[in-house]
């Protein structure tokens, strides 16, 4: 059961949680909407509201780590500038003691935020994109629906299916292509264990040419080697919407990434993205407790501006740092693993050596 101690900070941790987090999410959906209007001047209101209806839980999830280290600040801050935390420390409570509750809140957000982006990010997404495409793009064909198996694309009047595509997006495997006519009448099949995409220039290795011919009782087959297609512009877009981490969750993600080494496809950058969903949930709680020492240190007379200012700029550093390790992991320079948790170790190591400082 929770002192009352306990419950005073709850309710100071996450009234500034909820406010913090209400004010960067207004902010950021504000400043985005303004630059929406300004490039699709015709755009709806209506299409304006469900896209951003969408890209909110987004927005929110990114927010999370922020919105953690504002509720820590402002409480600890509202103890120190009311000279509460000093009777707190005569009365023999020690930080962690004080800051314990807060922690536990913290780590709560953590699990949520995982099981946010884990299970309902990908949905809200996916509509995010079909809103994105079909409505503001107006260009239909470069949304598709995201597998771990395959990948579904129309251009104009063809349809096909690739199994798997590297990051780049020009190197396929497992290709079937479907060609109609303009009554979409199937008139010809084309399969391919590999392809090589240039461009419109696409390049099949092994595959069966299906010619389906009405005046004909059974499709005819012919089998190549190599063949070069032409396929039309729009087809291009494949590799601006191939496979993406954001729309898997972490078991359709991990059976795409066994799925791609076995066929021999780089996995790097989803490996990096891999280990990042489960340390982003817990960049919150580092980055909190690196800014906690600055809480109650000099000014505790007051100080609450500047403690914010600090932990906007430890939180910035923690960004640039994480953007950093993603960067060096997804070219191969450092380990995926290494990538993702490279900024939690160090942020944590550098928080938990300004705490022993502090002497509290």
């Amino acid at each position: 059961m929770f002192a009352r101690i306990d419950r005073y900070l709850l309710v100071l941790f996450w009234s500034a949680f909820f406010a913090g987090l209400l004010v960067f999410l207004t902010l950021f959906l504000a400043t985005d909407a303004i630059s929406t209007l300004v490039k699709y001047k015709d755009i709806s209101s209506m299409i304006l509201l469900k896209y951003y209806a969408f890209y909110a839980p987004e927005v929110i999830y990114k927010m999370l780590p922020i919105a953690c280290v504002i509720g820590m600040v402002v409480t600890i801050s509202s103890l120190n500038k009311g000279s509460e935390l000093v009777a707190l420390f005569a009365s023999g409570l020690s930080l962690f003691r004080i800051s314990r509750v807060i922690f536990i809140s913290i780590i709560i957000v953590g699990v949520f935020s995982y099981f946010f982006s884990d299970q309902l990010m990908p949905v809200f997404n996916r509509q995010k994109n079909f809103i994105y495409y079909n409505e503001m793009e107006k260009t239909p064909s470069r949304f598709q629906t995201i597998k771990t198996n395959k990948i579904w694309y129309r251009s104009k009047n063809s349809i096909f299916n690739i199994k798997t595509l590297n990051i780049e997006g020009n190197k396929a495997q497992g290709l079937t292509l479907y060609f109609f006519n303009d009554k979409w009448n199937l008139v010809q099949m084309l399969t391919a264990d590999s392809v090589l995409l240039n461009g419109s220039q696409w390049i099949l290795k092994h595959g069966t040419i299906t010619v389906f011919d009405q005046a004909s009782s059974f499709p005819l087959n012919d089998k190549f080697i190599e063949k070069t297609i032409m396929m039309t512009e729009d087809a291009q877009d494949l590799r601006s919407t191939g496979q993406t981490s954001d729309l898997l969750t972490q078991k359709e993600l991990s059976r795409f990434i066994n799925k791609n080494k076995e066929a021999g496809l780089d996995t790097i950058r989803y490996e990096v993205d891999f280990y990042s969903k489960f340390s982003f949930a817990l960049a919150g709680l580092v980055m909190s407790l690196l800014a906690l020492p600055f809480c109650v240190g000099r000014g505790r007379g007051g100080g609450m501006m500047r403690n914010i200012g600090i932990s906007i700029g430890l939180v910035v550093m923690y960004w640039v740092m994480h953007s950093t390790a993603q960067t060096l992991g997804q070219h191969g320079q450092i380990a995926p693993i290494l990538a993702a948790w490279l900024p939690n170790v160090l942020m944590l190591s550098l928080g938990v050596f300004l705490l022993l400082r502090s002497n509290r």
